[in-house]
């Protein structure tokens, strides 16, 4: 690869990072069109790097480019949380299934690091801190499974789930208990148990996906 073009690569795979961010965390909400002018001023890249981050993220369901029209950051339907249950919850087991047949003490330590920062006895603030160590754990399984193409459909699926769950932040309260099944998880995926690690998980993606339910169907124009 050319300097050049590894410069471009490096400032696309930026852009696409950030505006994942963004659009993740609802600071461009569901909706919003997206400036191209206004991203290059804001993120210090070029118009090329942008396009490109935006094409990949168009790919993962997040925007919706709309020819003549521009770009747009995908709404959040109810529908889209139903169907995102439906196709976690079959992948997710298989990822827990594969990750106990093939995942490592290395996995396995470093998840539990993950879950040894969990301030349990501090009051709870905001969740960004269980987020992190919600979507770590997450993504230490999927690594684990030794699949990648799993672990990318996987990583593009908990991205949109983690942006309806920044939907429904201030109706969930608090998390604790979500990162407590990390820990009834892991013990199944170290012990080797794949069919309890796969029931423990899909539980997990249950509750989590029943809580955003009610705070949707509160919402009159979602």
């Amino acid at each position: 690869m050319k300097p050049e073009s590894a410069r471009s690569s490096s400032l696309s795979q930026r852009a696409y990072e950030m505006l994942k961010k963004k659009i993740v965390a609802l600071e461009l909400p569901p909706g919003s069109i997206i400036d191209e002018t206004v991203l290059r001023e804001e993120l210090g890249i070029g118009r090329t790097p942008i396009r490109e981050a935006l094409q990949r993220l168009a790919l993962e369901k997040l925007v919706v480019i709309v020819p003549r029209r521009g770009t747009f950051v995908s709404d959040v339907r109810l529908s889209d949380l139903q169907h995102l249950a439906e196709v976690r919850l079959t992948l997710e087991a298989l990822a827990a299934r594969l990750a106990a047949q093939r995942g490592t003490a290395d996995h396995w330590r470093r998840m539990e690091a993950v879950l040894s920062r969990a301030p349990w006895n501090e009051p709870v603030t905001d969740n960004e801190q269980w987020i992190e160590i919600d979507q770590e754990c997450h993504f230490i399984i999927y690594e684990a499974t030794h699949n990648v193409y799993l672990q990318d459909i996987l990583s593009m699926l908990y991205a949109l789930s983690l942006r309806l769950w920044y939907y429904a932040l201030s109706e969930i309260g608090d998390m604790r208990e979500a990162i407590r099944e990390h820990e009834r998880i892991l013990h199944a995926l170290r012990s080797g148990d794949g069919d309890q690690a796969a029931q423990l998980l899909q539980r997990h993606i249950r509750a989590f996906h029943e809580k955003i339910q009610k705070v949707m169907l509160a919402v009159p124009s979602v």
